[in-house]
């Protein structure tokens, strides 16, 4: 009995406090609650303008990497326009040659218009940037160099070195674009 007059006295203050957690503060409390609404309204405010910056520069970081591919893309484009361009001339004068030869029995102005054309389009590569490899005579460097084979040299200061070079190298803009093949002498 006395066990159930302790319960019924802990299940009565639970029920007290209870009632007392529902009320609503007056005073001091109740500013204080409205004071922590507030703020927390205002934070959920910069929560969400945040959120919303967020998503507007990850997508306008998204659209500047989609931007700079297509303009990268472009510029490829208009790179190889423009050196095509430039050779167009070139490839003119070479329909002119095949023109003569066919025309002429003569093979002394032929030989001197491939020539011409050639200069004309050496020139016109090298505007853009390519440069011829110098190899022959030159110390063999693998780096740099292709072996095709090895010969023995003819002089003794030239074992080590390119006797010959069979395929010319060529650099565009500093970089090698076709590694020079030769012959070196051992």
């Amino acid at each position: 009995m006395m066990t159930n007059k302790i319960e019924d006295l802990e299940n009565e203050e639970e029920r007290k406090e209870e009632v007392v957690e529902e009320k609503p503060r007056k005073g001091w409390g109740a500013k204080k609650d409205s004071k922590l609404k507030k703020e927390l309204e205002e934070k959920e405010i910069e929560l969400a303008e945040a959120k919303d910056k967020y998503l507007r520069l990850f997508a306008e970081f998204d659209n500047y990497k989609k931007r700079s591919i297509k303009e990268r893309l472009d510029y490829m484009k208009s790179a190889a326009q423009d050196t095509i361009e430039d050779l167009l001339p070139v490839l003119d004068d070479f329909a002119r040659a095949k023109q003569s030869a066919e025309d002429e029995s003569s093979t002394e102005p032929f030989s001197e218009g491939v020539s011409l054309v050639y200069n004309k389009l050496f020139n016109t590569l090298k505007a853009k940037g390519l440069q011829a490899m110098e190899s022959t005579g030159k110390e063999f460097n693998p780096e740099f160099h292709e072996a095709i084979t090895k010969i023995p040299a003819p002089t003794e200061d030239m074992k080590g070195k390119i006797i010959d070079t069979v395929t010319t190298g060529y650099t565009l803009n500093d970089k090698i674009i076709r590694h020079p093949k030769v012959v070196v002498g051992e």
